[in-house]
């Protein structure tokens, strides 16, 4: 869903990308982080083709593999329970791993030899490092990161939540490397209704001349507060409800009967 913010996170990744500075990312839980993340390197698509579970592009004209690897990024997600070296050997694989799928695209049909062969050599494709979670990280981990992109000079952004930046300015050498930082903010409320109507068009709720859609429109939009993760659960949950009573309209009542199903933390 291109929404305002996801736009956002684009032109602070392109940027961050093409400065080869470390960017900062922030924001509450569920706002949409990863998700923007996941869509900018095209990580659903990408990461078979990286752990080696799909065939790497064999055909230079397959479209998907040339949109993939235009992104020129990896994501990474560290292990709760991971040793400092660990980051740094995995992170170093998929950047490897990235280099080589785009030499293997590039060569294919051309009567270049294989990337993945010892003897061949590897460009340095990899320009882009996505670190989601970074809290999870210590202080050794955060330095083979700082020390990961000085050698390389790849960008990266470290995705977490508020106050990473309070924790990140303790560590002087890695902050003063960012050059980028980014507010991941929940939708707003005409965001969140334009949303709900372009995007689940099945449950009508763009028929402003109906009073009780405005109710519920209401509803859906107070009850998650701008956060993704959750407008998508009650979403969920009206659908089912829907279901269920064999009902097409959704109602202010539907709406609550949904939010008593959820689990809705602090936000």
């Amino acid at each position: 869903m291109a929404t305002k913010e996801h736009r956002r996170f684009l032109e602070f990744a392109d940027a961050v990308r093409r400065k080869r500075y470390v960017g900062l990312c922030f924001g509450a839980p569920g706002v949409g982080k990863t998700e923007s993340a996941r869509a900018y390197t095209r990580w659903d698509q990408l990461a078979p083709h990286l752990s080696g579970t799909r065939a790497t592009g064999t055909d230079p004209t397959d479209a998907p593999v040339g949109e993939v690897l235009a992104a020129r990024a990896v994501l990474y997600t560290p292990k709760v329970h991971s040793t400092p070296l660990h980051p740094d050997k995995e992170i170093s694989y998929l950047c490897d791993r990235l280099g080589w799928t785009v030499e293997l695209m590039l060569s294919t049909g051309r009567g270049g030899t294989d990337p993945t062969d010892s003897t061949s050599g590897r460009a340095d494709h990899a320009e882009l490092l996505i670190v989601d979670e970074a809290d999870r990280l210590k202080t050794a981990a955060l330095e083979q990161l700082r020390d990961h992109h000085d050698r390389t000079g790849i960008g990266l952004i470290l995705i977490g939540m508020p106050g990473i930046g309070k924790r990140l300015a303790r560590y002087p050498q890695l902050y003063s490397r960012v050059g980028f930082v980014h507010h991941y903010k929940p939708l707003s409320v005409d965001e969140q209704a334009f949303v709900l109507a372009h995007h689940w068009p099945h449950l009508r709720l763009d028929n402003t001349d109906d009073y009780a859609t405005t109710e519920a429109v209401a509803a859906v939009t107070r009850i998650p507060n701008g956060n993704f993760h959750l407008t998508t659960r009650l979403v969920d949950q009206i659908e089912r409800i829907l279901e269920i009573n064999q009902i097409t309209t959704v109602t202010k009542e539907v709406v609550e009967a949904a939010r008593e199903n959820l689990v809705i933390g602090i936000m």
